[in-house]
């Protein structure tokens, strides 16, 4: 397995494992004495589930197993396959540390960080996209 993919999926192990643990803590909400602000990372548990686990393994499988582009590349532009897996971990921990003190410190100014978030996760995506787009072909 190609190092880009295997860091992705190694990555992708990493959130699914975080996700995990901020679903307990969560759900640990309902026997013990913790802050009832815990259930506003609702949307940061699904998002380390849904960008952070799946689509991080999918894009890690797809750079593996997608068709060869050429001899020379076989994987399209390497730096900007690098450049990807950059930009959506950089995304996803802006929104692990943005959500969080957006909600218990809402006028500091921490509400920016989701947006930068989703702006650099919207451009691991268009640069995924066109990464692997060439490589999907007919034989």
């Amino acid at each position: 397995m190609p190092t880009l993919a295997r860091s992705f999926v190694k990555t992708a192990l990493v959130w699914f494992v975080a996700a995990l643990i901020l679903g307990l803590v969560m759900a640990l909400r309902y026997v013990l004495p913790l802050p009832s602000a815990l259930a506003a990372l609702g949307p940061t548990y699904l998002h380390l589930l849904m960008v952070g686990w799946v689509t991080q393994l999918i894009f890690g499988v797809a750079i593996w197993m997608f068709p060869k582009f050429t001899r020379e590349q076989p994987r399209g532009n390497e730096r900007l396959a690098w450049a990807v897996y950059w930009l959506l971990n950089a995304g996803l921990l802006l929104r692990l540390i943005g959500e969080p003190l957006a909600v218990v410190q809402s006028g500091a100014g921490w509400r920016y960080l989701l947006p930068a978030s989703a702006l650099l996760q919207w451009a691991a995506g268009v640069a995924f996209v066109a990464n692997t787009w060439p490589r999907v072909k007919e034989r």
